[in-house]
């Protein structure tokens, strides 16, 4: 069987948000807890990457999750979590922690999208607001998408991107720039990310609906 692991990367300090955001109330439980949740879909198993002073905490609240103390950056806390998934595993998600509401049907088209021979999936959503570029001029945003998370890698392509410890905002752009062969799914609308206040009584609205 080959198994599908999940990186969810929750170790910000929630800067434009004011706080940690991933332990902000969300339903019955946090935005992280339910981040896991909808992760659980599709893992065999879940690495969460945490602030270093929570680890103890976190790792007594989660059953059956490997938690693990991030880095100062994105791209090294994705690499510390990437250090627990076994060996063995050949597709490997990671997925923003602020990013509560992912459906579970966006998980199944990216590990799908990994089945067809990917190195790497992004899940997509069409631009809706009118763009311009810093000088002002319009840019045609029907040639526009948004990205999202969970997104997926052939497990090897990813440590293969991860080895010189570059930085990026994500790793899809990692493993495309090492030649890597990558494949867009749909995203959701719902599965926006949790960065200010505003986002997060959107969310709860959304979640209660």
């Amino acid at each position: 069987m080959r198994e599908v692991w999940v990186i969810i990367v929750g170790a910000g300090a929630g800067t434009r948000f004011g706080g940690p955001k991933q332990y902000e109330r969300l339903g019955d439980d946090t935005v992280l807890a339910q981040s896991v949740r909808g992760a659980r879909s599709v893992a065999d198993g879940v690495v969460i990457v945490v602030p270093p002073g929570r680890v103890e905490a976190d790792a007594g609240v989660f059953d059956d999750v490997v938690v693990v103390a991030g880095g100062e950056t994105r791209s090294s806390s994705v690499r510390a979590g990437l250090a627990s998934v076994p060996a063995h595993v050949e597709r490997i998600l990671v997925h923003d922690a602020a990013r509560p509401l992912a459906p579970e049907h966006v998980y199944r088209s990216v590990v799908a999208a990994l089945d067809d021979g990917a190195d790497a999936v992004v899940p997509v959503v069409p631009v809706t607001d009118t763009v311009c570029d810093t000088a002002g001029n319009p840019v045609d945003r029907s040639e526009l998408r948004a990205v999202q998370t969970p997104q997926g890698f052939a497990a090897a392509a990813l440590r293969a991107a991860h080895a010189e410890r570059p930085e990026a905002t994500d790793d899809v752009s990692l493993v495309r720039a090492a030649g890597g062969k990558v494949k867009v799914v749909d995203g959701a609308a719902r599965n926006f990310k949790i960065t200010e206040a505003d986002d997060l009584v959107a969310a709860r609205a959304m979640f209660d609906a």
